[in-house]
């Protein structure tokens, strides 16, 4: 099931609405649509709303809909700037678009290479997923920075998240680049790795902007 743009923008603001705000049904009807508009008449079909007396009712399966894609928009904020570093209301605006596409068992698997958040950058709530709690109980980090490695670890490089364009060039020409192995071989004084058939010396800095997937 695929809902429009819209009946999912509609879901993200009663759960807000219900979950967040705790405002009950008579305080509904202020996030509503007119009566008449395509995506209400999409969520009524459904059975995810109920519109009585000109206000909005939240059933349970709506809002277990809701939640789904509150959880979405948020992760797809957190890869807007964690993962590709791109902030502000650009930011906010690419999130909205990427949500749209994360549908289930894609939203699993960028959950667990940003080593599932439990908020977004505004600092509110994640929902879990299904993801998570198999992460917590197989003790799987996920994605973790390469300073957690021990030596003598190997991962798969995830991504890597820096500011400095000098510093990313300088790892993709080690050939530190998202789906190749990595072999941490020290970590003190400073990190050594391998790539390849070839072996490289960062700071601890340098390190922690390296991500890997265990």
């Amino acid at each position: 099931m695929k809902l429009s743009d819209k009946a999912e923008e509609i879901l993200e603001a009663l759960w807000i609405a219900v979950e967040e705000e705790g405002r009950g049904f008579e305080e509904q009807e202020r996030i509503s649509v007119a009566a008449d508009d395509p995506a209400y008449r999409e969520l009524t079909g459904l059975a995810f709303i109920e519109v009585r007396e000109g206000r909005v009712y939240f059933r349970s399966e709506g809002k277990e809909e809701g939640r789904k894609t509150i959880r979405r928009h948020r992760l797809a904020e957190r890869l807007m700037m964690d993962v590709l570093n791109i902030r502000g209301e650009t930011a906010e605006d690419k999130a909205c678009q990427f949500e749209h596409l994360l549908n289930e068992g894609v939203d699993a698997k960028v959950c667990t290479m940003l080593n599932h958040p439990t908020t977004c950058p505004h600092g509110k709530a994640i929902p879990p997923g299904d993801c998570c709690a198999e992460a917590r109980q197989n003790g799987d980090l996920g994605v973790v920075p390469l300073t957690e490695l021990k030596s003598g670890e190997e991962g798969e490089i995830a991504y890597i998240l820096t500011e400095d364009s000098k510093k990313m060039q300088k790892l993709m020409a080690m050939g530190v680049l998202p789906g190749n192995r990595i072999l941490l071989m020290q970590s003190f004084p400073s990190y050594i790795f391998r790539v390849g058939f070839s072996e490289f010396a960062i700071d601890t800095a340098m390190a922690r902007e390296i991500f890997v997937r265990r």
